[in-house]
């Protein structure tokens, strides 16, 4: 595997690829990688000839109040772990060379509607700040297939949004969310809980799943079902910030007609932010 820090040097090596006949694939992180994101380069690699992986913590999708300082840099071991999971060229800038004009006067990309409401509203900015990442990187790959984790189910929808709104000739797969044997989806948040929040934090996933049982038994009254796994997750220790039941393309608020369903949860455990979705699929007579 080749790592390059440049634009220029990027191009180069995608070009090299292009000539040889290859087809380029592409999975986006922020580093500090566990086995979810190792999987999806072993997607990447199944599908496509050529992998390409990026590493950059962006600054333009975390908020004042956010982490972006104290995020995981864990470079070297995550060079390894790309490797064993079979990527080609990983692209690791450094935040002058993704916004070398500071970002204050950056061109941002936008998408209204699907950004609004869950994580949208507890992180002003934060999809526009991860739309123009994106972008910005799809044009400096120009890959033919990008892959994401269905975890960040939102964000996998406004990337969707935008590729297909902005005429991007990129196919994008969502692959589903790798989970802990107990149920919790990896994370690189994961590693701020301490012991005790650690052992607490799988009941997020069954307080989906409860829901999801309840929702496939026919209960379709989604406030008062939402409000009681609320309350329970907070008797746990969960500080909620949001539950919600959302129609699964495009994130309305769902009814009781639809039928093609995400229900999406975030909740803090002590001062680290969790999320985590499951999507249902009703019957269309249940």
């Amino acid at each position: 595997m080749i790592t390059v820090n440049t634009v220029s040097a990027l191009r180069a090596a995608v070009a090299s690829a292009r000539q040889q006949g290859l087809k380029v694939g592409f999975v986006p992180t922020m580093g500090n990688l566990h086995s979810g994101h190792a999987e999806l380069v072993s997607k990447a690699a199944e599908r496509t000839d050529f992998v390409v992986a990026s590493i950059f913590v962006n600054p333009l999708q975390f908020g004042p109040s956010e982490d972006l300082d104290k995020y995981p840099r864990t470079l070297a071991a995550d060079q390894h772990k790309l490797e064993a999971a079979g990527c080609d060229l990983l692209f690791a800038p450094t935040v002058a060379q993704m916004y070398p004009d500071g970002m204050a006067g950056q061109t941002r990309v936008s998408v209204p509607q699907l950004s609004e409401g869950l994580c949208g509203a507890s992180r002003p900015g934060h999809f526009e700040g991860v739309a123009t990442v994106v972008s910005k990187l799809f044009n400096m790959v120009q890959p033919d297939l990008a892959i994401f984790g269905q975890k960040d189910y939102q964000q996998l929808a406004v990337i969707r949004a935008m590729a297909r709104d902005l005429n991007m000739p990129i196919q994008i797969d969502g692959e589903p969310t790798v989970r802990a044997e107990d149920g919790l989806a990896l994370s690189s948040r994961n590693g701020y809980l301490s012991e005790p929040e650690r052992a607490l934090a799988p009941q997020l996933y069954a307080c989906l799943q409860s829901l999801a049982e309840a929702m496939h038994a026919g209960r379709r009254d989604y406030p008062r079902l939402l409000a009681d796994a609320q309350q329970g997750l907070q008797e746990q220790g969960f500080r909620p910030d949001y539950l919600e039941v959302r129609e699964a393309r495009h994130l309305r608020p769902a009814t009781p007609e639809d039928r093609d369903l995400v229900i999406l949860v975030a909740a803090y455990l002590g001062n680290t932010r969790l999320i985590d979705n499951l999507q249902v699929k009703l019957s269309s007579g249940g």
